[in-house]
This record gives structure tokens, C-alpha cells and sequence, in this order.
């Protein structure tokens, strides 16, 4: 057997016989490959957080120079930019007051503002509400800042019946429930009147009450209610006793049983109920954005049936309740409701601006508003609408985030477009190739735009969307210091998917100390939920994950067919199949990437993930296990029907049959062959910490040997800091054949 050395980033030496490293790796060398992520501080002269103030067309942000953070002011009208502030002033002053010495450019200051006439700087330090006079920096507290409480879980339905009552426009009256009931009252006479007589307990009438604009109407949801569902779990090591705690969350899952909503419609001037026909939207998901026009001549409501697959606009007339379908959306599949949907309602609803799939590909259309028939298509083409920023109702004009368009550039690079309302005039008002990021002023005829590439570092430049030209140049980032401590920005490569015509993009994370004669172990880092696409587009010298490639490894990230932001097929492949995960097409990714890359390894392949990326690590072993050797899986939602209503209805669709289990690790646990750490926070309440037991029960079953590391106190994690490590040590041990430094010997790490 041949003996040679492999040199890493980490400067490590260590020695591989036939594939397997043979030497020691050590805490120090974890501690190097930790502090590369200091590196994204050498980043130099890019605009941070950009803020226009109020309506005028001044704007601030913050840049990181050699000297800290400055603040910086521009005025777009003068093309001119200087200090937002004296920050040397700034800080005497705070130390006068506090006592507490700071460094001017270093100051954390956070909730900044300035007033409309930019004489007064307001920020929040040291839990204080400061004010301070720009004209001789005279400083004073306004008060402590106000902690607000916790927000309500994301989980919690809304009491449909403890809203106040309702104020009409005029001022005249009140509406609200009462026994289940729909009442008003004349504010002057504190007469009651009873407007509903069938409401009861468990079908009620939601107090959530919406006033024509003249007050002649209202409308509201009849509700019958459903059964709730709760998830459980023990906090075993409460900060506060000795004895656990037992927690609650109300948790729905697939299958579960709704609230149905009815839109009801009261006269007031009548004191009578008129009545609406619901039958055709019983089977529902929900009913929601109950919408008067400003004419009162009508109301609007979305129903989203249950199974996303028919999404529709829905007018209720205000004088006789009778109903009529604007928009009828319809899908084979699904309907992506919770990231594509989008609608906007012109003139007083005479027309509707409508984001659909229906061609194949995310694109708006215009409908009219009275007759819902379409008048024309929007946008066309094969690319995607990514979101609408402002419609200019005046001009007729849209403009636009949108992606795909340029046909030599990465399909997943965001540019802003402007277009005329009958599809007419297309403008790229960003068109460098790179991903950009706008920030617009109050009237959008000015916008911030900063743009980049994983390896092009961040360019901001003042434009006119209106005039659609470059006002002036920002900041132009300098990674000079960042190229001298030997950072290489990672690989973006390019395969072939499934079909053998589909481009699947990825990034490719190497040491930077890259030796290319020797072979390193593959990790993939996946997240594959359907909501989104997930690689690297914006430059980030170092993200988190990046880290485990400096001790050792190929690290690659990929968006396989399945995620979103491509055409329709692209993101169909996923419908009550998430097993699917794109594997096909990482897999060919990968192997082609390696026929390029002879470093790569494709005998040792690991992978990693957390959530729905915790689903999909392990689902790499157990449905392909011929190509991945080793997982990592964080805070899995191993069985979707385990989990969350909302996101696995949206994808696995309505009932719950037999795809469902066709897609769930724990059915086919039995399956495993590689090497898994289970890793679950035990106060997981975003995915039931439940799914994960129960692989763990059905792997035990299957008399299969695995890890599992529970987190106390832990929510739903990827596994902090001790996680880090052990999924460093799983891989290390796994993947390179050394053996982890051994913390019990050598103290706490």
C-alpha cells in the first residue's frame, strides 16, 4: 500500500493509506476551521442595512472600513454622500451620560432612525431609548426600551371570538358578538339590535368584523369550530426547579380536521341577514382576506380548497349576497399559495393583477375585476416572477423581482424589471449579471441596488427606476485583506439533471489549501423544502457550513428538481413525493462534478441537513444508499404526516393516503445501511420532537445501529455548538477514518 501525506487548509498533516487518513485531529484544528467565519468581517466598504428617511430622498447605511463601522449619509438629489454623524461627538457624549466608554466605531447601537429633517438622531444602547440633538449632540435617554412580550406561537389558531367591537366608519356604530351572535349598537342611544339567531357554541360568528366603507354593511365568517390538536414534551432540565416541566402547543397535522368558514353579510339599514350561498366552498383549507370595495358595492374573499389544488377570488354583492368567481386558479398538482401567490387590485377592483403558474412558469396577468376574464398576460417567457415590489397605477407600470430571464447567467440570480401593464416595455433596471438586492425610495422613483456573486464581492450604486440610469456609484467592496489571508471563494458547477436536458446548479466548497492529487471525502449540505431554492447566490466569504470543509472535506450545496424558482415541472416533482428530494439530480451532480474534480470521492459521500433538511439526510441513506454513506440528520420531520398542517398539505397534498407513508423514514427505516447520528432538541415546537423518536423506535426494531443525541432545553435546532462538534467528530470518524480528539481526556473545549 502506497503512504503519502495530505496538507489541509488547517495545516494539518495526516496520513492516507488506500483512502483512509490514519492520523489524530485535534481541538485546535476544529478551532482554526471555527475561526475562518471571522473572515466575513474582512469584507470592506459594502452597504449594510440601507434605510430611506421617510419621503425624502435621503437615505443612510452602514459600512464596515478598516476603522469599524461608519455610518454614512446621501443625499440622491445632489448625488453626494458624508458622515451620517459625528461618531467620535456621539460617543464623548455617551460616555458623559452612561459612563461607559465605547469605541466610536464600534458603537452597538441598533433601532437607528433619523427625523424627516435629519436634525435629530434617535437609537437604542444599553437598553435605553436615546435622542440626540445633531446640531450640538446634546444626548438624552427617552426611556428604557420596551422588551415585547412573547409573540403568539405560529402554531396558535385566533380566537375568532374575543376581538372588541367593531367601530363603523361614520362613527355611528358598534358591531360585535355577543352569545355567538352578530350585534350593533347605536353609539348615542346605546340601542342593541340583534342581527343573527342560528349561532351557537360550536358554530359561531367570528368577531373579526369588516364594515362596508359607508357603512351600510358588514360582513364576518360563520365558524363551525374544530377539534384541537396539542403536541407534548418534557423539559427535562428547567433552569428555574429541579422537576421537569410539561408543555403544550396547539399543533395541527394533515388530515386534521379545519375551522369552516362561511361569509355571512348583515344590512344594517335593514337589520337583516342577507344570505350568501357557501355550499361550493365547504371543502376548504381556508377562506381569508375578507375585502370591501371602496364603493361598498361588493366584497371580496380568498378560498383556498383543501389539497391546494383550486385557489380562487370570490365577490360577494353587497345588496343581494349573490356570488361570483373572478379568478379560478386550478393545478393538477398544487397551487404554491404560501410563496407565489400575489394579487393586486386596480382601481377599485375594475381590474386584478394576478400572479399564476398556469403557462408553465410564475408569471402575472391582468383580469378585469368585474367579469374576471382575462385581458392579457403580463409577463411571458420561460422565467420566473419572484415578486412584485410596486404597482404604479398611474403609469400602468409593475416593477419587479425576476429570475431567468437572461439566458447566460445563473437562472436563480434576482434582477428588478419594469413593465407596462399590458406586457409591453420589459426593462431590466438591474443588469448586471450577479444577484441583486434593491432597496426603494417612498415613491420608487429612486432605489439602492447592491449586487453580487459568490465570488464577486458587493457593488452598490445608486439608480433612477424611473429614468432607468445609474445616479451615483456607493461603495465598490474591498477583499484585499480577506485574498491575503488565502480565502477562495467556492465553485459554482453546473449538470445535468434526470432528464438529461435540466441544468442543476450547486456550489462547490473546497479547503483552501486544496491539494488536487489526493482524494477528499464528499458532504453535501441539503435543505431540499419545496418553498424555496437554497445554494449561495450572494457573496458571503464564509458561511457556517462551509467550516467542516477546512478539516478535510468537498463540501457541495445544490438545488435539485423539487425546489422552487424554476418552471412548474421543475418544482412539480416534489407533489406528494418528498422523498424525491432531488436525489436523482444531486447524485448525477455530484458524479459529474467529480469526473471534473478527480479530489472528489465518491465512495465517501455524507451528508447533512436539518428540518426538512433533517428529513432529507436521512432519507439519503435509507432510499439511496448505494450512493450516501454517512448522515447527519438534525430535527427531521421523518413522517409528514407527523408534522406541521400547512407545510406538508401544501406539497403532499389532501387526504392523507398512501404517498404519505410511501415517503416516510420511519416506514422505511428498516432500510438503513450507512452511518446516522440523530441529533433533536427536546423542546422542538416547530417539528414535533416526536418524529424522531419515533425513527428511533422503528430503527431499534429493525435492530439497526445508529446515534442519537437528544438536546436538553434545546428548540428546534441543527445542534448548536456541542452538535457542531459531534457532527464534526461523526464525519471525521465516518467519513476520513481518523479518529475525533477525545474531550474527556483534555478538559472542557
Amino acid at each position: 500500500m502506497k503512504l503519502f501525506k495530505v496538507k489541509m487548509a488547517v495545516s494539518l498533516s495526516l496520513n492516507l493509506t488506500t483512502g483512509y487518513l490514519l492520523a489524530q485531529i485535534t481541538f485546535d484544528d476544529y478551532r482554526r476551521a471555527d475561526s475562518i467565519i471571522l473572515f466575513n468581517n474582512l469584507v470592506y466598504h459594502q452597504v449594510i442595512s440601507p434605510e430611506w428617511i421617510d419621503s425624502t430622498y435621503y437615505f443612510w447605511y452602514k459600512t464596515r472600513t478598516q476603522n469599524g463601522e461608519e455610518y454614512v449619509m446621501v443625499n440622491s438629489k445632489k448625488k453626494s454622500k458624508y458622515p451620517a454623524f459625528d461618531q467620535q461627538k456621539l460617543c464623548s457624549k455617551i460616555k458623559l451620560k452612561t459612563g461607559k466608554q465605547y469605541n466610536a466605531y464600534g458603537l452597538p447601537l441598533s433601532n437607528v432612525s433619523f427625523s424627516k429633517d435629519l436634525k435629530v438622531l434617535k437609537f437604542e444602547l444599553d437598553s435605553f431609548i436615546w435622542k440626540c440633538d445633531l446640531k450640538n449632540y446634546d444626548l438624552n435617554p427617552l426611556g428604557k426600551v420596551n422588551n415585547p412580550e412573547e409573540g403568539r406561537y405560529w402554531g396558535e389558531s385566533i380566537n375568532e371570538l374575543t376581538n372588541k367591537p367593531v367601530l363603523s366608519p361614520d362613527s355611528i356604530w358598534y358591531a360585535y358578538i355577543k352569545d355567538y351572535n352578530v350585534f350593533i349598537m347605536d353609539r348615542k342611544s346605546s340601542r342593541e339590535y340583534q342581527l343573527s339567531y342560528d349561532g351557537s357554541e360550536g358554530d359561531f360568528y367570528s368577531s373579526y368584523i369588516v364594515w362596508s366603507p359607508d357603512s351600510k354593511k358588514i360582513a364576518t365568517n360563520k365558524i363551525r369550530d374544530n377539534k384541537k390538536r396539542y403536541i407534548y414534551f418534557i423539559e427535562s432540565s428547567p433552569e428555574n426547579q429541579i422537576q421537569p416541566v410539561l408543555h403544550k402547543r396547539e399543533y395541527l397535522k394533515p388530515g386534521d380536521a379545519l375551522p369552516i368558514k362561511r361569509p355571512a353579510l348583515f344590512d344594517i339599514v335593514k337589520k337583516c341577514q342577507i344570505s350568501v350561498q357557501c355550499d361550493n366552498f365547504l371543502n376548504q383549507y381556508d377562506i381569508s382576506n375578507i375585502s370591501w370595495r371602496k364603493d361598498s358595492r361588493s366584497f371580496t374573499f380568498e378560498f383556498n380548497q383543501r389539497g391546494h389544488q383550486v385557489y380562487q377570488v370570490i365577490e360577494v354583492n353587497g345588496s343581494n349576497g349573490e356570488v361570483k368567481v373572478l379568478i379560478d386558479e386550478r393545478s393538477n398538482t398544487f397551487i404554491d399559495y404560501s410563496s407565489k401567490k400575489f394579487r393586486y387590485d386596480v382601481n377599485d377592483g375594475q381590474e386584478i393583477i394576478w400572479a399564476s403558474e398556469r403557462d408553465g412558469w410564475n408569471h402575472l396577468y391582468l383580469f378585469d375585476g368585474q367579469t374576471g376574464a382575462l385581458i392579457n398576460q403580463i409577463t411571458k417567457g420561460e422565467w420566473v416572477v419572484r415578486g412584485v415590489e410596486y404597482v404604479d397605477e398611474k403609469h400602468r407600470q409593475i416593477i419587479f423581482r425576476g429570475s431567468g430571464i437572461n439566458p447566460n447567467e445563473d437562472p436563480y440570480f434576482v434582477h428588478y424589471y419594469r413593465i407596462n401593464f399590458d406586457g409591453s416595455g420589459l426593462t431590466d433596471l438591474t443588469p448586471e449579471p450577479a444577484n441583486h438586492h434593491a432597496f426603494f425610495s417612498a415613491d420608487y422613483k429612486y432605489f439602492i441596488d447592491s449586487y453580487s456573486t459568490v465570488s464577486q464581492p458587493p457593488i452598490a450604486k445608486l439608480r433612477s427606476a424611473s429614468e432607468n440610469k445609474i445616479i451615483m456609484e456607493l461603495e465598490n467592496a474591498d477583499i484585499s485583506e480577506l485574498l491575503s489571508k488565502g480565502w477562495k471563494s467556492p465553485e459554482v458547477f453546473v449538470a445535468k439533471g434526470r432528464d438529461g436536458v435540466t441544468d442543476i446548479w450547486g456550489n462547490i466548497y473546497k479547503p483552501w489549501g486544496l491539494d488536487t492529487n489526493r482524494l477528499y471525502p464528499i458532504i453535501e449540505y441539503i435543505y431540499a423544502g419545496p418553498h424555496s431554492s437554497f445554494v449561495q447566490k450572494d457573496f458571503l466569504p464564509v458561511p457556517w457550513f462551509s467550516c467542516i470543509a477546512q478539516l478535510g472535506f468537498i463540501v457541495v450545496q445544490i438545488d435539485g428538481m423539487g425546489t422552487s424558482n424554476r418552471s412548474k415541472a421543475f418544482h412539480d416533482i416534489c407533489w406528494r413525493n418528498l422523498k424525491d428530494a432531488g436525489f436523482p439530480d444531486r447524485i448525477l451532480w455530484i458524479r459529474a462534478a467529480a469526473r471534473i474534480h478527480h479530489f472528489m470521492d465518491t465512495a465517501r459521500v455524507g451528508i447533512f441537513g436539518t428540518s426538512a433538511g433533517g428529513q432529507n439526510a436521512l432519507a439519503a441513506l435509507l432510499f439511496h444508499p448505494e450512493f450516501y454513506k454517512v448522515s447527519v440528520s438534525s430535527c427531521g420531520c421523518h413522517d409528514n404526516r407527523m408534522d406541521k398542517i400547512w407545510w406538508n398539505e401544501q406539497f403532499m397534498g389532501f387526504p392523507v393516503g398512501p404517498h404519505y407513508a410511501e415517503c416516510s423514514n420511519v416506514e422505511h427505516a428498516s432500510n438503513l445501511r450507512g452511518k446516522l447520528l440523530l441529533i433533536v432538541g427536546e423542546m422542538d415546537d416547530n417539528v414535533d420532537p416526536s418524529s424522531t423518536m419515533q425513527v428511533v423506535n422503528a430503527l431499534i426494531k429493525a435492530n439497526k445501529e445508529f446515534e442519537l443525541l437528544v438536546l436538553p432545553g434545546e428548540n428546534h435546532t441543527s445542534g448548536g455548538k456541542y452538535g457542531e462538534r459531534k457532527r464534526r467528530d461523526f464525519f471525521i470518524k465516518n467519513l476520513s477514518g481518523i479518529e475525533p480528539p477525545q474531550c474527556n481526556q483534555i478538559g472542557n473545549q
